[in-house]
């Protein structure tokens, strides 16, 4: 069974008021839960030396699991739940129950409240004006859909009672940032498609913890009007708003406001900011459980949206510890489980996974994203990922026992099983496949674009977007002035504010990550600044730069940077027009009814082949026009043979020319 009774010290604190009467009792009403009993265990076997060990073995796993990430390109999350269930009783057993007696419940919100503020710190508005709409649904039609979907599956195929099916349901409508944040960190999607998803998984992670809590409140009053649940909801909801409206004004103040020494001032802004999270999570969980994890969104999204001092410092300490806290909270509660829970739920437990992940998911997402700019794939990519978190992971264990507890669910004494069984199997079954195989489906799907920064958002920089955007690339204008970019973002384009030559402005941009940079200012020493500085300090693949001044050429080229004269390109379209009119139409289309597209040779499946091998597997309605070698270019015979490193060039209908892509090179 589920090892609920690990987490029983103190648990029933977590409901109850200083006057020890619980704060789950109904409207008018006092209900006081039998006093929860002692722990039967010590801390640690062997003293603290050995809670010492289980701390240092959890945190080198967690950097174990970053590094593997990293190195396969697998979210963190999959190798840490892994980890977890490795070193806990159903594994080597080096991390059990009496690893961390009555502390861990607490330690399991801090570090939520970390996480959650972390998430919500970089919720921008620029990134919430990227599908507004979508998100919008998401968060409330779309987790509408959620609970119901799943508390139907729940009731009908695992025999529930309504209300035990109704609080699995609430928990499980919880995507959540500790294993959305981890997938988009090695899936590089649309922005508008990321966005979407990052504030699904802040808002439903609050959504979820107070959904849930006023619906065991329904479990131990059974005699209340449900409509005082509604009451507790918005109550607790509020809660969390006031208090992380009040922290996030008072650390403003202090980091906007008040001097600290010099040397100490960046040390000094990320720690208070740290402090601050904290406290706003326990002053609002005191008044009211659950309601800190709505100050704590609440106070990240504020602050996000300021404009702080130091705000690269904050970001990177805030990265480094909710690393370590992500870490410790799935590892230590994936070494909660028992697979013989598990086991129990049988088919029908795996039926309700099921019917979760590919029925209730894709239909929220799809009406969710009705009407929007996403496309079918990336439709499909949303519905296939959707992993369950550390929200649900959390609340289900305490809830479960006071479900086991006499007198708060006498009707249904195996709810708690039930209820931590079928929760932590959703989330083990989702992380493992959606987020263990999220990049396969990304790939398989190809909704990886390419990432591209434009700096200067004038008309060649909005005409460069557009034709971009047509072919689905990710691209993202950076704009310094404030009127320019309102009108590009205004025509619908992601649009940044900021100096394209400040080094932070295109680290935080997104220089650090992007495949081409293309300098697009009417301003030659501009367009020079922004190359040097993606060449020296972000090591991007292609920088592109604009020419304004035809003599100024040199300058760029001995940088290695490729550039384009508007003088010249425009003098090369007129020459075109002239003698190639038809070539001509047909360039001015490219990306709409026919494309060309490069294709760099390193599959072994193409090395070796002959032109004509490759003819004879592609679409009748392209032709390949090019090969690229050591600088040359070659109209190829049909005994070309290719080498590894060669560049073809692809010509025709756009459909055709994809789907020659897919077939010579798969996943490019």
């Amino acid at each position: 069974m589920w090892n609920t009774d690990r987490l029983q010290n103190g648990a029933g604190d977590a409901f109850r008021g200083r006057s020890g009467v619980s704060s789950l009792d109904g409207p008018g009403e006092t209900v006081i839960p039998p006093r929860l009993p002692d722990a039967v265990v010590p801390l640690a076997v062997g003293g603290e030396s050995n809670l010492l060990l289980v701390i240092a073995l959890i945190l080198a796993l967690g950097v174990s699991a970053q590094v593997l990430a990293d190195r396969y390109r697998v979210p963190s999350v999959l190798f840490l739940i892994l980890a977890g269930v490795v070193v806990g009783p159903e594994g080597l057993g080096l991390v059990s129950r009496e690893s961390f007696g009555p502390a861990l419940s607490t330690i399991v919100g801090v570090s939520v409240a970390i996480i959650v503020f972390e998430g919500a710190f970089h919720l921008t508005a620029e990134k919430i004006r990227e599908a507004p709409a979508a998100a919008l649904r998401l968060v409330t039609v779309g987790a509408a859909i959620a609970f119901v979907g799943t508390t139907v599956a729940v009731h009908y195929l695992l025999g529930a009672q309504w209300s035990i099916a109704a609080l699995i349901g609430s928990l499980l409508v919880a995507t959540g940032p500790t294993v959305v944040t981890p997938i988009l960190s090695v899936v590089p999607v649309h922005n508008r498609v990321a966005a979407a998803l990052e504030i699904e998984g802040i808002v439903n992670d609050v959504t979820a913890a107070i959904l849930a809590i006023v619906i065991f409140k329904l479990l131990a009053s059974q005699e209340a009007n449900p409509a005082d649940y509604v009451t507790e909801f918005a109550t607790r909801l509020g809660i969390g708003l006031l208090v992380g409206g009040v922290v996030a004004g008072v650390l403003w103040y202090l980091l906007t406001q008040v001097h600290f020494a010099a040397g100490e001032t960046p040390q000094n802004a990320r720690l208070i900011t740290l402090a601050g999270a904290i406290v706003a999570f326990g002053l609002a969980d005191t008044i009211r459980p659950e309601a800190g994890v709505a100050a704590v969104a609440t106070a990240g999204i504020l602050l996000g949206n300021a404009n702080l001092p130091y705000r690269e410092t904050i970001e990177d300490f805030k990265g480094d510890i909710t690393l370590v806290v992500l870490s410790f909270i799935f590892i230590a509660l994936a070494a909660l489980i028992e697979f013989e829970t598990l086991v129990s739920l049988g088919l029908a437990g795996l039926a309700v996974v099921v019917i979760i992940a590919l029925v209730v998911r894709p239909v929220l997402v799809f009406v969710s994203t009705r009407g929007s700019r996403f496309t079918r794939n990336e439709k499909v990519f949303m519905s296939l990922v959707g992993p369950r978190g550390i929200i649900p992971a959390s609340v289900a264990t305490l809830f479960a026992i006071q479900l086991k507890t006499e007198g708060v669910a006498p009707t249904n004494p195996e709810g708690g099983t039930l209820l931590a069984g079928t929760v932590f199997l959703v989330i083990l079954l989702t992380v493992v496949f959606e987020g263990g195989f999220a990049r396969q489906i990304a790939e398989r799907l190809n909704v990886i674009p390419m990432q591209i920064l434009i700096v200067g958002g004038g008309t060649v920089g909005r005409a460069l977007a557009e034709r971009l955007e047509e072919r689905e690339e990710n691209v993202v204008i950076l704009e310094d002035d404030e009127s320019i970019a309102e009108r590009a973002r205004g025509e619908g384009f992601t649009v940044r504010e900021g100096d394209g030559t400040d080094t932070e402005v295109l680290r935080t941009n997104g220089a650090d990550s992007a495949r081409i940079v293309v300098a697009a200012t009417g301003d030659d020493d501009t367009n020079l600044l922004v190359a040097q500085l993606s060449k020296s300090k972000f090591d991007v693949e292609r920088v592109i730069s604009r020419i304004n001044n035809p003599e100024n050429a040199d300058a760029f080229e001995e940088l290695g940077v490729e550039t384009l004269s508007s003088a010249t390109a425009t003098a090369w379209g007129i020459d075109n027009m002239i003698e190639r009119p038809a070539l001509s139409n047909w360039m001015t289309e490219l990306g709409r009814s026919g494309d060309v597209q490069e294709i760099e040779v390193t599959a072994e499946s193409l090395v070796g082949k002959t032109i004509a091998d490759i003819d004879g597997n592609i679409p009748d309605e392209v032709l390949i026009a090019l090969v690229a070698r050591d600088g040359e270019s070659t109209v190829p015979r049909g005994d070309f043979e290719l080498e590894y490193g060669d560049h073809i060039t692809i010509l025709g209908q756009t459909d055709a020319v994809d789907a020659a892509i897919d077939q010579v090179h798969p996943h490019v």
